[in-house]
């Protein structure tokens, strides 16, 4: 994780603890049904965007490799540091587990510096789920970081 989005995150943890109205539900995702009222800001559609794709190309059903979807939406720096996570923890470095979810939905965590973050929720069978913040440089929506607060999954 970069200082920079180190800091982001710290400042987006903080200012989580007070209620808002544009975190109250989530933007958009496979398996819930979108909110009708609900905008959703670029960097959140890019996450999402992203995720789909990526997931699609794990389970075969996308004509691109999931590693050409990771080089199409992810800073080559991030790349990087995902193919060295991956071989630390012998699991998917975007999923940040050894399966797939079944689910995922996002919601806008923040921005400042030139970057929003967003926070990605993933769901799997049996309740479990995780939360991994996306950094989404906004001049150009290209993904720079991604972070699980709690560790890797199962």
């Amino acid at each position: 994780m970069t200082a920079g989005f180190a800091a982001l995150l710290a400042v987006v943890l903080l200012s989580s603890a007070v209620p808002s109205a544009a975190a109250a539900a989530p933007a958009v995702g496979e398996a819930s049904a979108p909110a009708s009222s609900k905008r959703v800001s670029l960097a959140e559609a890019r996450v999402d965007t992203f995720f789909k794709q990526y997931r699609s190309a794990v389970l075969g059903r996308n004509a691109q490799q999931a590693r050409q979807v990771r080089a199409q939406y992810l800073s080559a720096d991030l790349n990087r540091r995902l193919d060295a996570w991956a071989a630390a923890h012998d699991a998917d470095p975007v999923f940040r587990a050894q399966n797939v979810p079944q689910s995922w939905f996002v919601r806008y965590g923040g921005s400042g510096a030139g970057s929003s973050t967003v926070v990605l929720t993933e769901s799997w069978g049996g309740g479990n789920s995780r939360d991994v913040w996306y950094a989404v440089r906004l001049s150009d929506v290209l993904i720079t970081d991604l972070a699980d607060p709690s560790g890797p999954a199962d």
